[in-house]
């Protein structure tokens, strides 16, 4: 990318893996979020990054996951300033594996592994433990069974998928069942505390067109066109700065112990691994009791890629840089999968009634904003 313009407009590219389906709606989701980012950047959309094209100016990149590092580099991401999302030095930090300690020292663990961020971690995050054989599975699984109900979890899981309740060594044993021998291996599993009727906070920092933005709200949940249960969007609060500056909200000790436990997980994973950076970071945090009537506050799971509150994201972020006067926006994404009419004021990034999987509607939303008294 040599011979780039320095004065030309900025360019936004999407980075996607192979086999995704261009008319899916997370594809075009994507699409939409990138062309909004353009926006706010004073720059275009130009499509997918090309390592073969030669780019004007430096690239702003969109990528659909967490980047390693060796591929980062490779396209021309150097730090935060370079993309909307993240880049880890190991594969394994990208999953939920990463919350959890292994059962013990000689429990097998992917290269780069260290335990290190486990004792960090601290009470951030519900009792559990990671795994990346079925043995050490097993017994992970009968060692937290003592003491309830648990929740056995695939690290590829996405709104809630790849989950299964588990309450005997029975139940344990048919969970595990379902698990190959190269998917523990590779990607490992998740096996901690199960929360009865959870409120879920999303609690997350951006960095966008050079300032920091933080935020936290909470996730909605609804049915499917069959009926189940499934990640509905997320109401969010935002304001400049960073973790800290959520501290003055107004909001519920619960929502402070969640922001505390998230800004504690972000300082974790930065001091343990160095070569980790990222301009999104977005922790699911649970709030809820076990089925011992135990209260646990603690992070479920981190994304470093731009993901389902990302419309609400960019769009309280538009509004604070449109008047520098406001102190903090509301604003909420939403997926529906029955009705295609959105409310008045809504920004429509995806609408598609002919599929018969998916949402037919996602749209974004600026509810409220506030001035500082």
């Amino acid at each position: 990318m040599d011979g780039m313009k320095p004065d030309a407009r900025p360019v936004v590219l999407l980075v996607a893996d192979e086999g995704k389906d261009p008319q899916g709606h997370d594809h075009r989701t994507r699409v939409a979020m990138a062309q909004r980012l353009a926006e706010l950047r004073g720059g275009e959309y130009a499509g997918e990054f090309d390592p073969h094209r030669r780019y004007r100016v430096r690239p702003y990149f969109v990528p659909d996951r967490t980047l390693l590092s060796e591929r980062a580099q490779a396209i021309g991401i150097e730090d935060e300033e370079d993309l909307f999302g993240g880049v880890v030095p190991h594969a394994f930090l990208a999953y939920k594996t990463i919350s959890h300690p292994l059962i013990g020292a000689d429990a097998a663990a992917p290269a780069g592994w260290t335990p290190g961020l486990a004792r960090s971690l601290g009470d951030a995050v519900l009792p559990g433990h990671a795994a990346f054989a079925v043995e050490d599975a097993r017994s992970a699984g009968r060692l937290l069974l003592r003491g309830g109900r648990i929740r056995v979890k695939s690290p590829l899981g996405v709104g809630g998928g790849g989950q299964t309740v588990v309450a005997d060594e029975d139940a344990l044993e048919s969970a595990l069942a379902g698990l190959t021998e190269r998917d523990l291996r590779e990607y490992g599993v998740v096996l901690e505390r199960d929360l009865f009727d959870p409120i879920t906070y999303s609690v997350g920092q951006l960095r966008l067109c050079g300032a920091r933005y933080a935020y936290c709200g909470t996730q909605l949940q609804v049915e499917d066109r069959h009926g189940a249960a499934v990640y509905g969007g997320s109401e969010l609060v935002v304001v400049r700065g960073g973790f800290d500056a959520l501290e003055r909200l107004e909001a519920t000790e619960t929502a402070y112990e969640a922001v505390r436990v998230a800004a504690l997980y972000d300082a974790a994973v930065s001091r343990e691994f160095p070569g980790f950076f990222a301009s999104r970071r977005n922790y699911d945090v649970a709030s809820g009791t076990d089925s011992e009537g135990r209260p646990h506050v603690g992070v479920l799971e981190q994304s470093w890629r731009i993901g389902g509150a990302t419309p609400a994201e960019i769009a309280a972020v538009a509004a604070l840089r449109a008047d520098p006067a406001l102190a903090w926006v509301s604003a909420s994404a939403h997926e529906s999968h029955h009705s295609a009419t959105p409310p008045e004021g809504a920004h429509v990034h995806y609408r598609d009634t002919a599929r018969d999987d998916g949402p037919v509607l996602k749209y974004s939303l600026i509810r409220k904003h506030g001035y500082p008294t």
